[in-house]
């Protein structure tokens, strides 16, 4: 079936007949269906164009859509880059303060083990100096064993004057000695 439009109805034409319809009243009747139609097919076609900008905004929000759901991932994906690069550089951050501190560690280690080593060779100067000091006292009390008193001023010396005099030099040698090593 075809659709009448209202140019068809305009252009329509009807035979005449002896008991027909009023003429003016039918193409009065037929200009109220053109213009309905008319207004119709306006209308229709309104919203035909109505519905195609509606399309074309649709259109234009999906894209919309599309290019926010990229740039969301690509702000996840930033972020996950940015995230990771903390990572590695706070690692890094804690290597270098682990080798930094392995480093000052390693510096004192070896400071204290100097420090211990320069202990002990002053513990060995002061044993050799004490071991010197008690050899020249020994010497010293040996000499004194063997030497006769002497006359001091032109008086004989006792036994016990000589002692107190080599005593009196041992303790002034004593006190030198004591001295270099302290």
């Amino acid at each position: 079936m075809q659709k009448i439009t209202p140019i068809d109805i305009q252009h329509k034409s009807f035979k005449k007949a002896l008991q027909g319809y009023d003429r003016t009243e039918v193409d009065q009747f037929l200009d109220e269906i053109i213009e309905t139609l008319e207004d119709d097919a306006q209308h229709i076609a309104a919203l035909g164009a109505e519905v195609a900008d509606l399309k074309d905004r649709i259109s234009h929000f999906k894209a919309m859509e599309e290019s926010l759901q990229n740039t969301l991932v690509l702000a996840q994906r930033t972020a996950d880059e940015v995230k990771a690069a903390a990572h590695k550089e706070a690692d890094l951050i804690k290597e270098q303060a682990r080798i930094s501190a392995e480093r000052e560690i390693a510096t004192f280690t070896d400071s204290a083990a100097e420090a211990r080593r320069e202990h002990q060779r002053a513990i060995e100067s002061a044993e050799k100096a004490k071991s010197e000091l008690r050899s020249l006292l020994m010497t010293h009390l040996a000499l004194l064993e063997k030497t006769v008193p002497h006359a001091v001023n032109g008086a004989p010396q006792t036994h016990a004057e000589a002692g107190e005099t080599a005593a009196a030099s041992i303790s002034e040698t004593a006190e030198a000695a004591r001295i270099t090593v302290y």
